[in-house]
């Protein structure tokens, strides 16, 4: 079996499988409450049993749709990401102080879940053929235009979780295009900066990043979330209480089905049940990145590296926050949290990769490799001097042989 189809599948079976135990986490982090609020039991688990058959669906569709037609929706899919998001800010619906959603009847969608992807699709397509940036200035037009305009909407929001995670997925790009470490480390630090900023100017990210420095200062105020996903994850020991045994989701940890998800895991399965979390994460960014590696294609490879990156910048920041080495952002973590549109976009992503897998070492064959053809052509001329050069030597020879037998015949 060869290196590409063992990634391929290690890709299958490792989202298929933090798919799948995300369902049985979301019906364990949200039976009990939803029970106690009067609603069934399996509501949240019905919902996002719905949006998981609709994304593997789109994931096999994809699968067989050549990703190299991505490259013509680039730009449609960056303006129509940049409309959602400014009319989300207008008549987005407003849950706990955010404006993050746009409702169509009973669905619900998140506009920020399509612009990762859009970004990541702009960025490979864009610089495929480019040389890639060696400066600030270089790196500015368009690449960090674009990327401060998508992080502005998003910190409107606001999403400050998401503008990191986009920021991260563009700077994977350009770090396989081959940007210098150095432009890239001080566009970051600038990013960084400009980040800061945002969060020193608004009130409630300045507590919240506080409450992540000191959290037990104020353990029942601005650090009541961190200190209570602290106290789910060191309840949980080394095997956890047991599935669906935890008592932190119903009267003590807020959003135990979205962002904290990681802290009811730790506490129902453990130390042992984190592990296994963040080593299926690894398997998927070694996976996603040797598809990426063994990409011919410029495009593919590119798009490979932002798609992996995207699924594991996020899961990075979440696990970060949950486990409070990080300020809390409010973003999910792939495939296990609670929600539709995080859900149904990564296994789009997916998708694509599994088709790169399939047709990134088909898609350089019809292109020409110029170093190749440059050496053949080379090695015939070389070919075609020696002989020219032994045919002289051998007329010449015969011509000294017959002047010879001339003079001798005198």
């Amino acid at each position: 079996m060869r290196r590409g189809e063992v990634s391929s599948r290690l890709l299958i079976l490792v989202t298929l499988g933090l798919v799948a135990f995300g369902l049985v986490m979301v019906y364990s982090a949200t039976s009990a409450a939803a029970a106690l609020g009067g609603k069934d039991p399996s509501y949240y688990l019905k919902r996002q049993g719905i949006y998981a058959a609709l994304g593997i669906a789109l994931m096999v569709l994809v699968q067989r749709w050549d990703y190299r037609r991505l490259r013509a929706l680039a730009p449609p899919l960056v303006i129509v990401s940049i409309a959602l998001l400014a009319a989300v800010l207008v008549v987005g619906s407003a849950v706990n102080g955010a404006r993050r959603w746009i409702s169509f009847g009973p669905a619900v969608f998140q506009p920020s879940e399509l612009a990762k992807l859009a970004v990541a699709v702009w960025a490979a397509a864009y610089f495929a053929n480019r040389k890639a940036p060696r400066d600030l200035r270089a790196l500015w037009r368009p690449a960090g235009a674009l990327a401060s305009v998508f992080s502005v909407l998003l910190i409107l929001e606001p999403d400050m979780g998401t503008a990191i995670a986009l920021v991260l997925t563009l700077a994977a790009v350009l770090l396989v295009t081959g940007t210098p470490g150095r432009t890239l480390g001080a566009a970051l630090g600038i990013a960084g900066a400009l980040g800061t900023a945002a969060i020193y100017l608004e009130p409630y990210r300045r507590a919240r990043f506080f409450a992540f420095l000191h959290p037990w200062h104020d353990a029942q105020g601005t650090g009541y979330q961190i200190a209570q996903a602290m106290i789910g994850m060191g309840s949980g020991h080394f095997f956890g209480v047991g599935l669906g045994q935890g008592v932190q989701k119903i009267f003590y940890l807020p959003e135990a089905h979205t962002d904290m998800m990681l802290a009811n895991i730790g506490e129902e399965l453990g130390l042992l049940g984190v592990t296994a979390v963040i080593a299926a994460y690894a398997v998927f960014a070694y996976a996603g990145l040797t598809i990426a590696l063994r990409c011919r294609d410029p495009f593919g490879k590119r798009l490979a590296t932002g798609l992996t990156s995207l699924v594991c910048a996020q899961a990075a920041i979440n696990i970060a926050a949950v486990m409070g080495a990080a300020p809390l952002t409010g973003i999910p973590l792939p495939f296990l949290s609670y929600g539709g549109s995080s859900l149904v976009v990564l296994l789009a992503g997916v998708g694509i990769l599994l088709n790169i897998a399939q047709n990134g070492g088909r898609a350089a064959a019809s292109v020409p490799d110029r170093g190749r053809r440059d050496s053949r052509t080379r090695a015939a001329g070389t070919g075609s001097r020696r002989r020219t050069d032994r045919t002289r030597r051998a007329r010449d020879v015969r011509r000294v042989a017959r002047s010879d037998r001339s003079a001798a015949g005198s």
